[in-house]
């Protein structure tokens, strides 16, 4: 693909999947500190099935080219960037504007891919891999001996956060449909089934001194339980609000909710910790630091994929230009695994 210009996926409003638009057109150039990634692997996450029901809170204006990350070859540099990063393969998190087969990045948002690493294995941890990493190593400290809770543990951010929460010797209980049980179990996760009702229940039968820490992606009622399910000293992490995600109405109310319930939770002097996690917290105010601590991250990440602490799972491969049809297979549910488009 690489010399028949540029092929990019544009989300033209709040459309079905078979909306999206495939555009051709001039390969883009980098500006000064900028370079462009010829794209060998992008995924399908949770975000972009939200921003296509306009759901997500702080998508960009339509029209746009979704795709949250990437990882692909860097095939040429702007100015006052390193000569050497041109053949590398690198990572990168963008938010917006992975579906493309070209993407400027700012080098310094660059992660370096280790050899040995397929392109598609590399893109099923970048923005999963952070997220996961983040929430287990620095918000709740997650250490050897502890018992923690995984919502959607077969999810994209949740298998890998179960793995990673294993390799750090932690007991993980992890609640998925029961398709899902078989490979829990040989993950070394408790599996518990979300559809069986009870959840909590169940729980307490698995942890019955209470949870160290719990991951929550699910929003509205789910993060109340959640938090009653904490041991003194545990942390309750939520990340999303996928409950409401086919709601109607505010897209940001939701969030808020949950950020004033954790406000509350944490006046309350019983010591367990409530926290929101925003993989974007804190680059605003420094952008280096931020930049650092994502590039510590996924390397660490990658380093556990290289060690076979974490495998990585792609559900399937398809062309950048039958992204719809990924995004339609990703909101399916039907499979475990990342999705993952490839020019």
């Amino acid at each position: 693909m690489g010399n028949e210009g540029l092929v990019e996926v544009v989300l033209p409003g709040i459309v079905a999947p078979e909306g999206l638009q495939v555009r051709r057109g001039t390969v883009p150039a980098a500006g000064r500190g900028q370079v462009v990634v010829a794209m060998e692997a992008t995924g399908v996450s949770f975000a972009e099935q939200q921003m296509r029901r306009g759901r997500y809170y702080d998508q960009p204006p339509f029209p746009f080219v979704p795709g949250y990350d990437l990882v692909g070859t860097v095939v040429s540099a702007g100015e006052g960037v390193e000569e050497g990063l041109v053949g590398q393969r690198v990572a990168a998190l963008v938010k917006v504007g992975g579906w493309a087969s070209h993407v400027v990045v700012d080098a310094g948002d660059l992660v370096p891919v280790p050899e040995g690493l397929p392109a598609a294995e590399a893109e099923t941890v970048v923005v999963n891999g952070i997220t996961a990493w983040q929430m287990l190593h620095r918000t709740a400290r997650v250490r050897a001996g502890q018992t923690v809770l995984v919502h959607g543990a077969s999810g994209g951010v949740g298998s890998v956060l179960a793995q990673l929460a294993r390799a750090a010797g932690a007991t993980v209980i992890g609640t998925a449909s029961a398709r899902h049980h078989d490979a829990l179990r040989e993950l070394g996760v408790l599996p518990v089934d979300y559809r069986a009702g009870n959840v909590a229940e169940r729980v307490r039968e698995l942890a019955p001194g209470g949870l160290d820490a719990v991951f929550d992606h699910l929003g509205g009622r789910s993060v109340t339980d959640s938090w009653r399910l904490l041991a003194a000293g545990g942390t309750l992490v939520a990340y999303g609000s996928a409950s409401t995600r086919d709601d109607n109405g505010s897209k940001q109310l939701p969030v808020l909710k949950i950020l004033a319930r954790t406000l509350v939770w944490n006046a309350l002097p019983n010591g367990r910790r409530a926290s929101f996690y925003n993989i974007w917290a804190g680059r605003a105010l420094n952008k280096a630091a931020f930049r650092a601590r994502l590039r510590a991250d996924l390397t660490e990440v990658f380093a556990a994929v290289g060690r076979g602490e974490v495998v990585a799972r792609i559900a399937a491969r398809l062309p950048l230009d039958r992204a719809a049809e990924a995004l339609r297979l990703a909101e399916s549910g039907t499979v475990t695994g990342k999705i993952v488009l490839v020019p």
